[in-house]
């Protein structure tokens, strides 16, 4: 097939994902429901003999520069993996290697076109999709995710964002025509030329993937740096290694069936001690960066791989400030599942919510700090008083630091909520928390002032709901956030909440008590960071994501 007719193929869908990024209404191209209903009675055993087929296997691909093998993930929920994975160690003869057959890779891919590239990279989607159980495994047990939210986050949701931003591509390269023919009137001949308008590729983009959502978090740039020419070495957490190993094993087959060179896409992995990423980072031939994790690294990224657009999605403090609600139990319900889903181990998690001492107004009337404290907590113990459902919201927690920043919470002093462990009834070994809420003064800045990533969060007490606006915003703008939300039956403390929340750059929720909540958010619609405040300098997924990746340059001649 050609790749005219591939376009073809995929030409309605693009159409749509397009017209839902002008719009902003809904629109997902992929069901997010694993029901045999949506999917085939045999969907999902397959994709589970798929998946348990990898374990303790060798991986087939072809990385070049590659030295031996690695395998470095243990699922979270106990079992080693054992997968094997060509490894690239940091020595600059493998990542020569590496770095030139990628570069090697982009002249005919750069020859595709935008429309051609993009037909590419919607095929690899489709191909995705049709894995989608055997992906959600993977996720499920390299990020501790329980299955079904590894499904939709890690599947249908990623899919979406993916999609989105090969539909942002498509339209960022498609601004300028391709050509056009110039006409300068003059006192006797017009001058005339003739003007071709080329789309050039940065160059080699490096996905430097996380261990707690390895595709929603890589797909976006992934796809980015592909559909606008770039080749896309992928280099995975060490925890994280097969979601992505399948994604560069599906990018390659389609590269490969429509004559491209696979070394377009290739998977870096490593063994921990290598130091991959940070190798790779400041290589001349690296001219993209996509990166999620620590502050710490992304920083450093920042500032030392001056030769790459790099973006970044690092830590930040997710606020919620209370003034009133005129329904309490939904906004305690709604908060609950906030600081549970997949154990908080989320970037855009509540962390920081900020409470008058004297208390608020609801619909129940005057409503204590301590007794917010105490509808909160109850409304968190009732969520996961049975272990059965609790283990399918919580997940598993995905390493040691979270574990030790949540165990640390137990029994100091101001505990509202302590953290309990579960036992997973098909995973034993799996480690298992609820959340800890922690009542702190707003003095006290440095329980609340850095990132407490995982099931913890801070109920502050704070002198009035102005003083928690002032809180809320000085905080994000200095240390960054994710998210924020307001909760408030005063439109005047609404319009300052927004305010405030874009003197910070940080998205705002408001007054969420039913079905939506303030750590998700949905592809086409919402944009995930803003670029406007520390915890990211980029968001998924607006104009400034993929315009960098590309350049233009003008051919001319007089006819």
């Amino acid at each position: 097939m050609s790749l005219g007719e591939l376009f073809e193929r995929h030409r309605d869908l693009l159409e749509q994902a397009r017209h839902a990024v002008r719009s902003r209404e809904f629109y997902s191209a992929y069901p997010e429901s694993p029901s045999p209903r949506v999917y085939g009675e045999q969907a999902a055993g397959e994709g589970t003999a798929a998946y348990e087929a990898w374990l303790g296997a060798d991986f087939p691909l072809h990385t070049p520069g590659a030295r031996g093998v690695v395998a470095t993930e243990r699922s979270p929920f106990g079992p080693e993996l054992g997968v094997r994975y060509p490894r690239v160690p940091a020595a600059d003869e493998s990542l020569e290697q590496l770095l030139s057959a990628a570069r090697s890779a982009m002249p005919s891919w750069r020859a595709a076109g935008v429309d051609g590239r993009a037909a590419v990279c919607l095929e690899i989607l489709a191909r995705l999709h049709t894995r989608i159980f055997e992906l959600a495994h993977a996720v499920m047990h390299t990020s501790g995710q329980a299955f079904v939210m590894a499904f939709q986050a890690g599947g249908a949701h990623a899919l979406d964002r993916a999609l989105e931003a090969v539909a942002y591509a498509h339209m960022e390269q498609s601004r300028l025509p391709s050509s056009v023919e110039w006409e300068k009137p003059a006192k006797r001949e017009p001058q005339r030329m003739s003007k071709t308008y080329h789309v050039v590729p940065r160059g080699v983009s490096l996905v430097i993937g996380c261990n707690t959502f390895p595709t929603w978090n890589s797909w976006p740039g992934l796809f980015a740096s592909l559909a606008t020419g770039n080749a896309v070495v992928v280099k995975p957490h060490p925890r994280a290694v097969l979601p992505l190993a399948i994604t560069v094993q599906v990018a390659r087959d389609v590269l490969v069936e429509h004559g491209l060179d696979p070394d377009l896409v290739t998977l870096a992995a490593e063994d921990p001690a290598d130091r991959l990423a940070a190798a790779l980072a400041v290589r001349p031939e690296v001219a993209i960066i996509d990166y999620t994790g620590s502050t710490a690294f992304g920083q450093w990224l920042e500032h030392n791989a001056g030769q790459a657009a790099v973006f970044t999605e690092k830590a930040g403090l997710n606020s919620v400030v209370v003034d009133s609600t005129d329904d309490l139990s939904g906004l305690a319900a709604n908060l609950a599942f906030s600081l549970s889903l997949y154990t908080g181990q989320m970037c855009t998690a509540p962390q920081n919510i900020f409470v008058p001492v004297g208390g608020i107004t609801t619909e129940q009337g005057h409503v204590s700090f301590e007794a917010f404290g105490a509808a909160l907590a109850e409304a968190v113990a009732k969520l996961l008083a049975d272990d059965a459902r609790a283990v399918e919201i919580l997940g598993a927690v995905v390493n040691d630091g979270v574990r030790e920043r949540v165990d640390s919470m137990s029994g100091r002093g101001g505990t509202v909520l302590a953290s309990r462990s579960i036992t997973h009834p098909a995973w034993p070994e799996a480690t298992m928390r609820t959340p800890a809420i922690v009542a702190v003064d707003a003095a006290a800045e440095t329980d609340y002032t850095a990132e407490c990533f995982g099931p913890v969060s801070f109920l502050i007490a704070t002198d009035s709901t102005e003083h928690s606006l002032d809180r809320f915003a000085t905080t994000v703008r200095e240390h960054g956030g994710m998210t924020a939300s307001v909760y408030s039956t005063d439109p005047a403390v609404i319009d300052a909440a927004e305010a405030a929340a874009i003197e910070a750059g940080v998205s705002l929720s408001v007054n969420l008590t039913d079905g939506v909540y303030v750590n998700q958010t949905a592809a086409f619609s919402d944009l995930h960071g803003t670029g406007a405040n520390p915890a990211a300098n980029a968001c998924f997924t607006d104009a400034a994501f993929i315009a960098p990746r590309f350049r233009v340059v003008t051919s001319r001649r007089h006819l």
